[in-house]
This record gives structure tokens, sequence and C-alpha cells, in this order.
């Protein structure tokens, strides 16, 4: 078993809204074999708890709006830490890049099919990486300029 045209369709609209938020190292994988529950899974990252909204919102509005479709469930919605919208066909994780290292879904879901995504949404691979490195890097030099 694949992933339907439906579940692509959804995967690539959701990608596409998450790279336009900004969000961080975007990857879906055909999870059809596997699970009996959904076809596939997104998962897509932000440096803070507000952006992790910020990219939520906009897939929710975007599925809505282009695709006449809405989450069955939303969970994790408060703290804003790890956001799962599951529209049945797929299943979307935003995760703070923290809870992303920490859980490592990648990991779990390595051995199943990558789907494609639109090319925006591939250019935010390794960005998360990126991201903590300048942090640290300002941080470093924050700590110089303090002594």
């Amino acid at each position: 078993m694949t992933a339907t045209d439906r579940s692509i369709e959804l995967i690539s609209a959701a990608a596409q809204a998450a790279a336009d938020k900004l969000a961080h190292d975007i990857i879906a994988y055909d999870v059809s074999d596997v699970l009996s529950i959904t076809d596939a899974f997104l998962l897509a990252s932000a440096p803070n708890d507000r952006q992790v909204k910020s990219i939520v919102d906009e897939i929710e509005e975007r599925l809505s709006k282009e695709l006449g479709t809405k989450p069955v469930r939303r969970e994790g919605d408060r703290e804003a830490r790890w956001v799962l919208l599951d529209y049945v066909d797929i299943v979307v994780h935003v995760q703070h890049s923290e809870e992303r290292v920490f859980y490592a879904l990648e990991r779990l879901w390595k051995d199943c099919p990558e789907l494609e995504l639109p090319a925006d949404a591939k250019a935010t691979r390794g960005k998360a990486a990126e991201h903590a490195k300048l942090r640290a890097e300002e941080d470093t030099a924050d700590f110089e300029g303090l002594r």
C-alpha cells in the first residue's frame, strides 16, 4: 500500500505552508505500510513556541482554504512545543526544535519511504542546525563581551 493521491496533495500543501512560515527541516514519510490509521506523516520544526504556533495556523488555514479540509484532532496547542494536526489521511507534527531533537521522530520512521516535497520545503533541510550554530556563536560573543 502507498500514500493516496489525496494524502500527497495534503502533504504538499502543508509542507509549502510550513516552508512559507520558515519552518525548519520539513520532511514527510509514507507510513501507509506500517500504520493503518494514516497514510503519511509531515514533520517540521521551529526555534520558538510562537513560530510553532504560526506554522500550525498557516497549515490549518491553507488546507482549509485550498483543499476544504480541517483537522479531526489538534493536540499540544497550549504549550506550542509539539502540535499535532490529525487530518486522518495525514498527520502533521510541528515541534519546537528542542522537542524535535529529543523525540527524534525521524529515527522511528527512517525505514519508511520519504515523500517528495515542494522545492521550498526541501530547502529547509539543515536549517535547525544552522540556527543552533548561529545562536551558539551569538551566546559566545555575548559571554565574551561580559568579560
